[in-house]
């Protein structure tokens, strides 16, 4: 089937028709971004919403003090959209940068509606992939508060072991919340547990 990595991953979140299915992936387009180069820029208001079909991005923003903060990772089979830009369209503070040279399907706010009024079953899989990424973000908030640094890092090394390829340590630390330093301090320990 065209498209079957996209096709594949709606299949695995919805039961849908292959005819269903074909017709979903109809509207979305192949797209690639280099290493590097930015899926969203701050300041900008995003219409974009894409399936990562392979690679791996980052999201992250500037503290009141301009150091950079990564708020989110995105591995592949993950869908990439900065939520309240997207849906709410409004000036995003937050950037959206490739890590990897990335492929997958793009959509945009327009054709997103258009089949969330069309298609029952992607307004189902649309409803689906909010439910989860709300459920993400709650559970990464609260950690931030209820779980201590060394708790945070074992979650993401046991969730999320690939970011420990892609990404900058520096990267990992702003995630987690820790300095650069105390990040090296909780793998040293880790590694002697191993």
């Amino acid at each position: 089937m065209h498209k079957k990595p996209l096709t594949d991953f709606i299949q695995n979140t919805i039961p849908a028709s292959n005819e269903t299915l074909t017709a979903i992936a109809a509207h979305f387009e192949e797209k690639t971004f280099l290493k590097n180069e930015y899926f969203l820029k701050e300041g900008n208001v995003s219409n974009s919403y894409f399936f990562l079909a392979d690679g791996f991005m980052r999201a992250f923003t500037f503290d009141t003090d301009g150091n950079e903060v990564t708020t989110y990772f995105y591995t592949r089979n993950r869908v990439v959209f900065e939520a309240s830009s997207f849906f709410m369209h409004t000036i995003s503070t937050e950037n959206i940068q490739a890590l990897t040279d990335c492929t997958g399907y793009i959509i945009t706010f327009e054709k997103l509606n258009l089949l969330f009024h069309s298609i029952p079953e992607f307004r189902e899989f649309g409803r689906a992939m909010l439910v989860k990424e709300f459920v993400a973000f709650k559970q990464r908030t609260l950690a931030m508060i209820n779980k201590s640094a060394e708790e945070r890092y074992e979650n993401l090394i046991s969730s999320e072991k690939e970011i420990f390829k892609y990404a900058r340590l520096k990267y990992i630390a702003s995630y987690l919340g820790i300095t650069d330093t105390s990040l090296s301090r909780i793998r040293r320990e880790f590694s002697k547990k191993e």
